[in-house]
């Protein structure tokens, strides 16, 4: 069976590893199941993702999914896209064989959360679209949980381009359908999705025909609940969850 498992608040804060998450990880690939790190967080590359894993104990195998990787597969090679993101969705992007270009005429505009967001990008990105071109987002969180608390996501960048511009984006990422055919190609129609969001994880584990795992350890907290779509299993902590489905 897989397990499709979250990074930001399940895997980690920020840069610190959650307690007994590695150990977790050894635990479900020693009794064979399959794990995948399915992650909204498109801004750092795909390399770096992996090598952050690595350094807290848990080789990656190649098993990052982002949401960068998502909406690279909604552009056609060969065409040319306005980027307001970060360095994983450029390389997810060119990766593609598209360009990828901060200012001009565009077929598509992708945006993905980044720090460095302002308003005369915003212009451009408004511009851009009014003027014919897609826009498409790596996903729509409203936050992301860090270290030092809450952020705002690349739903919150997301939503002013689409108040200026006067459209909806399609979202590549969690839940949406771009996420939910590449994850069941990968992962095939059995398995626990275990996140700690239930308005991207909860709802991702429901398109995906997956049991829906709650962990409290980021944005959901245990004053939270009861929440929508109500979970399958609820527990503190991924390794928690983990010592509890497996019973060891």
């Amino acid at each position: 069976m897989a397990w499709v498992i979250d990074l930001d608040g399940v895997v980690w804060r920020g840069d610190v590893a959650l307690p007994g998450a590695a150990e977790a990880v050894a635990k479900l690939r020693a009794a064979g199941e399959q794990v995948v790190f399915a992650t909204n967080f498109s801004f750092s590359p795909v390399r770096e993702l992996e090598a952050k894993l690595a350094s807290m104990g848990i080789p990656p195998e190649g098993a990052v999914a982002t949401s960068a990787m998502a909406a690279a597969r909604l552009v056609e090679p060969g065409e040319r896209a306005l980027l307001l993101g970060g360095p994983g969705v450029r390389e997810a992007l060119e990766e593609r064989g598209i360009e990828v270009v901060t200012d001009g005429d565009a077929d598509v505009v992708v945006v993905g959360w980044h720090r460095d967001f302002t308003y005369e990008r915003m212009t451009v990105a408004m511009r851009a679209v009014r003027g014919g071109a897609r826009l498409l987002a790596t996903n729509d969180d409203a936050t992301f949980p860090s270290a030092d608390g809450l952020l705002p996501g690349g739903g919150a960048i997301l939503a002013s381009i689409e108040r200026a511009a006067g459209v909806t984006a399609t979202v590549a990422g969690k839940p949406y359908a771009p996420t939910v055919a590449d994850l069941l190609e990968r992962c095939g129609p059995t398995g626990t999705m275990v996140g700690d969001r239930p308005d991207t994880d909860g709802r991702l584990a429901r398109a995906l025909g997956y049991r829906w795992a709650l962990v409290l350890s980021g944005v959901t907290t245990a004053d939270d609940l009861p929440v929508d779509p109500a979970p399958d299993v609820v527990a503190a902590t991924l390794a928690e969850l983990v010592d509890q489905e497996l019973r060891v």
